[in-house]
Order: structure tokens, then sequence, then C-alpha cells
């Protein structure tokens, strides 16, 4: 038994020290500051606080990389789920994004939001400020529904 245990114990640290030679890029790819969203939409001082503590290290290009985010092979997966978030919405890279893509967007928002699908619960534990209450989750929505209006208005295009 002792030296299953032993060999076990060898294994898993050598596992680790091993999977410290492959370290993911870590990066914060430049962005236009007038594609960023909050200058490319009317943001409420209140959303893009809850927006930059809840969502933007996923969401954008100013992440905040943690210690943890160095260590495999836990880097792995942070390294991937920040390029998977940037993947799906960017909100340094807004501007970029077509009228009819930002109105599917900001639905997506609220839906997910109102789920409690983001932050995700992976997320939350190390960032407890990211929680977003009812009344923020509320809030959002309220501004996304908002912002796909007067979208809509402008190009005469409905949401």
């Amino acid at each position: 038994m002792w030296i299953w245990s032993k060999r076990s114990f060898v294994a898993v640290a050598t596992f680790i020290v091993l999977a410290q030679i492959y370290r993911p890029a870590r990066t914060n790819p430049p962005a236009g500051e007038n594609q960023e969203i909050v200058a490319t939409l009317a943001v409420e001082p209140a959303i893009a606080s809850v927006l930059d503590r809840s969502c933007s290290d996923c969401h954008s290009n100013r992440t905040v990389w943690p210690w943890y985010s160095q260590v495999a092979p836990v880097s792995w997966l942070v390294v991937s789920d920040v390029n998977r978030g940037r993947q799906r919405v960017n909100f340094s890279e807004w501007g970029s994004y077509a009228t009819d893509k930002r109105g599917k967007l900001l639905q997506a928002i609220c839906k997910e939001v109102t789920e409690g699908d983001m932050p995700p619960i992976t997320y939350t534990p190390m960032h407890s400020s990211a929680r977003l209450t009812k009344a923020d989750a509320q809030e959002i929505c309220r501004w996304t529904a908002a912002t796909r209006q007067t979208i809509a208005a402008s190009d005469g295009v409905k949401q």
C-alpha cells in the first residue's frame, strides 16, 4: 500500500513539474480605444462598472491574469476560457462587429446573465466581486434592451 502511495505521489509531482514546460500565451492584444464598447455605445457608468468587474477578464483585451494563470495545468484552462470568451464577444473589439451582430450579442448578454450562466460558476469562487446580483442582471437587461432599440432606430432595422 505504501509503495503505491509513494509511486502515485512521484507520478503526480513529476507531471506537475513537466507540465510547467508548456506555457500557453497569456496575451492582451492591442485594440484601438475607438473600438471599445464604451466608445461605440452609450454605456451608463453603472453598467460599465458591472461589465468591467464581471465580464472584462474573459470578454476584452484587458484581461487581468491572476497568479494561478501561470501554473500548469490550471493555466491551460484559464487561457482556453479567455480565448473562448473573446471569440464569443470581445468588448475591446465591439466597434468591429456588424450592427445585426451587436443586436444579437446584446440579446445574448441579457439571456446569459438572467439565466446565471455568466459569469460562469468556475470563475466566481476566485473572483467573488464578479458575482452578479439579481438587480445587476435586471439593469444589464434593461440597458441591453434600450440599446438594441437605439441601434434599431438609428439603422431602421428591427432588433
